[in-house]
């Protein structure tokens, strides 16, 4: 399955009780790295879809979301697990430092 959008509506259902590790990607329609590493995440999210679930927030449309949880810049993908936020990847990389740093949640 492909990344899926993300709302403070289905948040909690979607990232805080999900069974398998959470990748939000916090990002913006004006921004330019955000959009350069979208497609990395789609295929990441379909390589790794039994291991990981990869979810989308857009920071003008959730600004609450994204104050909540610290985001000042952006791209920010945050892995959540069990509810928690336990890494945090700032700004856009390439495919193979993005697996490197998602090692141990996908292995």
């Amino acid at each position: 399955m492909a990344t899926e959008k993300v709302t403070s509506a289905n948040f909690k259902s979607v990232v805080l009780e999900s069974k398998v590790p959470v990748i939000v990607d916090f990002w913006a329609e004006w921004c330019g790295p955000c959009r350069a590493v979208a497609p990395v995440l789609e295929e990441i999210s379909n390589e790794y879809s039994s291991k990981i679930k990869i979810v989308k927030i857009n920071t003008d449309e959730e600004p609450q979301l994204a104050m909540q949880y610290g985001v000042s810049s952006i791209p920010n993908m945050s892995v959540f697990q069990s509810g928690e936020v336990v890494k945090a990847i700032i700004g856009a990389k390439p495919k193979p430092v993005l697996l490197k740093e998602l090692d141990e949640f996908i292995k």
